[in-house]
């Protein structure tokens, strides 16, 4: 599957773009456990224009987690363009993606972010502004959500309009703004979207991927060119091995067939067999990139919910008291005496 010029290989698995979760670190990591390509955290349009420190911080780019996408977000065409020529100036990313469905009240319900279903003239308008702006440098795509609300559904008209703006794929999540995270992600229109023969960019299909089973069942059922992975990623980055792994074997294919780049280098992980003592490895070196990149306090801060989260530790008897203090932890060596008790219990189990 293409990008514009971007070969991403056979069924590619992506990482979802997740504010204050898919910073550098994190994302250096999903890319040597198997994601094809990754995405920034969403970057305010407006805040790029004002050049805000913060906001151009998330610019940051490194070659070895390349390819990287950097999606923005805002309600107006020019800012927006203005903005996408920075990121294509200040980080020379790979793909440009446009947000246009965070269902978050603070963005949402300012007209951004999946409140641009509301308004599609306009979001129209800003596909096409920044298509124009940087579209000759680097593919600009799209992605957002089934429509506003159940009565809304307009995604199977929308995809094609947005084809026509120029966009070079489009990613859809299964689900209405409405809904936010709620009930089942429904990806029978996404399948739809796919089917209408006036398609012809890769579409990417979004929501509740949370095992290497329902991602091939999206593959096959749904027929999307690509998946892309988010909130399973938490406590579990190696979800990307697992669905790689299965995706090849369910194929017959092995890394000298495989037509995607492997990520996973070290022969260590590439004979892993994704042991729980390899996993909670995995965590701990998240906590400890996390805290190389932020410091003590707030790289424990940034990362300590991942490991709360984790499905490790799904079935330890009384978890409920573990979690409060990871929750609670401020320091690497009380997270990691935190980590090394649990390993016990669960060798135990």
């Amino acid at each position: 599957m293409k990008i514009g010029n971007i070969d991403l290989g056979y069924r590619p698995v992506l990482l979802a773009p997740m504010e204050d979760v898919t910073d550098i670190g994190f994302r250096l990591l999903c890319r040597r456990m198997g994601a094809a390509m990754v995405y920034s955290e969403f970057v305010s349009c407006d805040a790029l224009v004002r050049m805000v420190g913060k906001s151009l911080k998330k610019l940051e780019v490194c070659d070895e987690e390349r390819p990287v996408a950097i999606q923005i977000y805002g309600k107006e065409p020019g800012p927006m363009a203005d903005a996408a020529r920075i990121v294509v100036e200040q980080a020379h990313p790979d793909v440009v993606d446009l947000n246009f469905g965070c269902p978050v009240k603070k963005i949402a319900s300012k007209g951004a972010g999946a409140g641009m279903l509301r308004d599609v003239p306009k979001l129209l308008e800003i596909t096409r502004s920044v298509v124009d702006a940087v579209g000759h440098e680097v593919p600009v795509t799209v992605k957002t959500r089934l429509g506003w609300d159940h009565e809304h559904k307009i995604i199977v008209e929308l995809a094609e309009q947005l084809q026509d703006c120029g966009i070079s794929a489009l990613t859809i999540h299964g689900r209405t703004r409405s809904q936010l995270y709620s009930d089942q992600a429904d990806w029978t229109l996404i399948g739809e979207v796919k089917r209408n023969p006036r398609m012809h960019i890769p579409i990417i299909g979004n929501g509740d991927i949370t095992s290497a089973e329902r991602a091939v069942e999206a593959f096959e059922r749904y027929g999307v060119d690509a998946i892309m992975v988010g909130r399973a990623t938490f406590g579990r980055p190696w979800i990307f091995k697992e669905i790689v792994e299965k995706i090849h074997s369910q194929n017959g294919l092995n890394e000298e067939t495989s037509t995607q780049p492997s990520t996973l280098t070290d022969e260590n992980e590439q004979g892993a067999g994704l042991s729980l003592d390899w996993k909670l490895d995995i965590l701990k070196e998240q906590v400890i990139t996390s805290v190389a990149r932020l410091g003590e306090q707030s790289g424990i801060h940034h990362v300590r919910r991942h490991l709360a989260a984790s499905p490790l530790f799904k079935g330890i008897p009384d978890f409920r008291q573990t979690r409060i203090r990871m929750l609670r932890a401020e320091t690497v060596d009380e997270l990691f005496e935190i980590i090394e008790h649990t390993r016990g219990l669960l060798h135990q189990l």
